[in-house]
């Protein structure tokens, strides 16, 4: 009796897990990384520790000279500036990039849905603990935030985890 409901608790655990991680974070098929490039506004996010109470996020990427990606994130945290410096790799899907704000260690940046002028775009991780929406403006109009929801969801995303990120 014991074995058999370690087993059935075991085996719910697992399913569980397996569920909670159920998300496709599948890529564009096609991105031009110079038209990428540039100011992106941070719309929405889900939270994580490292951007937690920041307002007025905006994200600046721009070539460097040995092919890397230079990331430089501006944001306003306790009435105080707050800037953090990383950098980015290519990989051989173009638009899945490595991203590394901590040493040697990165982590995926998953570009899932993209205007096609370059205007939004939907990001995400490996993980489905972290979601995105940027804009080349402070704020979308609301039919577009509707697509870009719309698609997270599909994608088994929760959006209503998302915080919404105050901008000017």
């Amino acid at each position: 009796m014991k074995k058999t409901l370690l087993a059935s608790l075991a085996t719910l655990l697992f399913a569980g897990y397996a569920n909670a991680q159920k998300i496709d974070n599948s890529v564009v098929k096609t991105l031009d990384l110079n038209r990428y490039l540039g100011d992106w506004y941070e719309i929405a996010r889900f939270d994580h520790k490292f951007e937690r109470g920041i307002e007025y996020c905006k994200a600046n990427y721009a070539l460097r000279e040995d092919g890397k990606i230079a990331v430089t994130n501006t944001g306003i945290k306790n009435g105080q500036p707050k800037t953090s410096n990383g950098k980015a790799k290519k990989t051989d899907t173009p638009a899945l990039l490595r991203v590394s704000f901590f040493g040697p260690f990165y982590s995926d940046y998953r570009v899932m849905m993209l205007d096609p002028d370059y205007q939004w775009a939907l990001v995400g991780s490996k993980s489905a603990d972290y979601l995105w929406i940027l804009s080349r403006t402070p704020k979308l109009p609301k039919a577009t935030l509707d697509t870009i929801l719309a698609e997270a969801r599909r994608r088994g995303y929760d959006t209503s985890k998302l915080i919404w990120v105050k901008q000017k």
